[in-house]
């Protein structure tokens, strides 16, 4: 390095610091704050009326920066008819981001596409303002006739989506009751085994010793098997119809208990019978367990004396008595309704189960409160959620989207200040209510040489909310600008109100947005509730506020 510059280094200071200290302060304050850089440009100035232009946004920033473009109609009043998505190069540790919008008009004249607004991290970024001019389109009339103007159409308003929810909603439901119906409350033909199960024990006794017959016990010498279902057959009939431990009982005990009943005269068996019963099931005890192998033509024969002894015991059976048919009737009903209960038990519990599955999952997937206010509903979320209108308001113009439309009200004027002060005002809500916002515009007499400061204002506005009952305001002023750069100020902080019918008392928040141009003062008051949703719907709202401003 020469001695002329070591010089100049040394000599050049500034504040008694170094060039070189200074140069460097400033380097790494540049590194700090000039991380992206943003740039807005028009493929063309001059269009015809109708033609389409592509405005572009170029971005570029680090990878670790979220970056918001602008959304809706912001560039008014030229009207973006597509948006287009965002092509990313990435260079080295950055992102360049190029955003396009297809832009038009059609109305000829000079145009100034305003100042959009752009959020890269943490930082709020204006491109700069584009004349355009819209051309008229020369019609040669001598060979292109004109015509009348057309009258007005009413053009049906097209509904919603709301009808495919409630399609897929019935399909759903449909579906579920008929797998309720198919697999719960559905006739189910009965099985072989549910059908002989039906039967009066006398016709099943018979229908098992009729399968008995057609089984090949008897030719492959299966004599315990068929002997085992011979003897089943007889102690299942006596179970039901003469003594119900028949199937646990031994052959001893369960002759035993014959017997007593036929001295008790409780049945009428004869000793022959009894006899015959116990010769046969002794019989088969033998062949059981004692590996005992009687003729073929004997089991046969003990076949034909079970088949008898079935009768012989049905004959002397009492009929039922009035009382035990109704008894046995009423029992059947009880079955019946047991079966029903079950069914419906059943049915409320998969039903429950399914319904609190599908709240678990919505749960999950979108939060507890958000499918509670689905269900239940939640004011402030159904205005979030609502079909928005965006409008102008007053002269000049305030652009803002609001879910509800506002309304033009005339309020009271003092006599001091008729005819030199004139005022419009727009609103939705009162004070009290949940959710409020009026908009007012309000021109002062050009000779007015008193200078008005916002912050004046905004006190003034404060005086307002406290002269009708609202109490408890916490008041945080900052500096704001619009989308398309007007530039205003922005009251905000909490407020108490109380409600005139109920006298409740209800915290609530509130926004005022201010702005000042020569001698117009154009106000947004926005009141509204604790809660996500509000806030969500009064981001919106404060968002799209857009003023026109003296180039347009």
């Amino acid at each position: 390095m020469s001695n002329e510059l070591r010089f100049m280094k040394a000599k050049y200071t500034v504040f008694g610091l170094p060039l070189s200290v200074i140069f460097s302060f400033l380097f790494i304050q540049f590194s700090f704050f000039s991380f992206a850089q943003v740039t807005s440009s028009i493929d063309s100035t001059s269009i015809k009326i109708g033609e389409q232009i592509t405005y572009n946004i170029q971005v570029e920033t680090d990878t670790t920066s979220l970056v918001v473009f602008p959304e809706g109609q912001t560039f008014s009043p030229l009207e973006m008819i597509e948006s287009y998505p965002i092509d990313t190069v990435t260079n080295q540790d950055k992102f360049n981001l190029i955003k396009k919008y297809g832009l038009t008009q059609f109305d000829s004249g000079a145009y100034t596409i305003p100042r959009q607004k752009i959020i890269v991290g943490d930082n709020t970024f204006f491109t700069d303002s584009l004349k355009v001019e819209v051309r008229n389109i020369e019609v040669d009339t001598t060979k292109q006739g004109l015509y009348d103007i057309k009258p007005i159409i009413e053009v049906k308003k097209r509904g919603g989506n709301w009808w495919k929810y409630l399609l897929i909603t019935l399909l759903v439901i449909g579906v579920i009751a008929a797998a309720l119906w198919w697999f719960i409350w559905r006739q189910k033909p009965l099985t072989e085994e549910e059908k002989i199960a039906l039967l009066p024990p006398y016709d099943r006794a018979k229908l098992a010793l009729q399968k008995l017959d057609e089984s090949h016990y008897l030719e492959h010498q299966q004599l315990k098997d068929y002997y085992s279902e011979l003897t089943l057959i007889i102690r299942k009939y006596l179970d039901e119809k003469v003594y119900d431990h028949s199937l646990e009982s031994t052959t001893d005990e369960l002759i035993s208990k014959l017997r007593l009943l036929k001295d008790g005269n409780q049945i009428d068996l004869s000793a022959e019978t009894i006899k015959n019963l116990e010769s046969i099931l002794r019989r088969a005890d033998l062949v059981k367990f004692a590996k005992s192998a009687p003729d073929v033509a004997l089991a046969e024969l003990d076949r034909k004396t079970i088949d008898a002894e079935i009768d012989h015991v049905k004959e002397v059976l009492p009929e039922p008595t009035e009382e035990e048919k109704l008894l046995d009737e009423q029992y059947r009903e009880e079955q019946e309704r047991k079966k029903q209960r079950k069914k419906i038990w059943l049915t409320v519990g998969i039903s429950v189960f399914l319904l609190l599955a599908a709240l678990t999952g919505f749960s999950l997937k979108y939060g507890f409160d958000y499918v509670k206010d689905t269900i239940v509903g939640h004011e402030s979320k159904e205005l979030l959620e609502g079909d928005w209108v965006t409008s102008q308001y007053g002269v000049p113009p305030i652009t803002i989207s609001t879910p509800r439309v506002l309304k033009r009200v005339e309020l009271p004027v003092p006599d001091e200040v008729k005819g030199k002060v004139k005022t419009t005002t727009f609103v939705y809500g009162t004070l009290i209510d949940v959710f409020s916002v009026s908009v007012s515009t309000t021109t002062f007499p050009s000779s007015n040489k008193n200078k008005i400061e916002l912050e004046q204002v905004s006190e003034g506005s404060i005086k307002g909310m406290e002269s009708q009952g609202a109490k408890n305001i916490t008041v945080f002023r900052d500096k704001f600008t619009t989308p398309n750069g007007a530039e205003g100020l922005k009251t905000y902080g909490t407020l108490t109100a109380s409600d005139l019918l109920t006298k409740k008392e209800q915290d609530g928040n509130y926004v005022l947005l201010q702005f000042l141009s020569q001698n117009v003062l154009q106000q947004i008051i926005i009141t509204y509730p604790n809660d996500t949703y509000a806030k969500d719907v009064v981001e919106r709202i404060v968002n799209s506020v857009e003023l026109k401003n003296e180039e347009e």
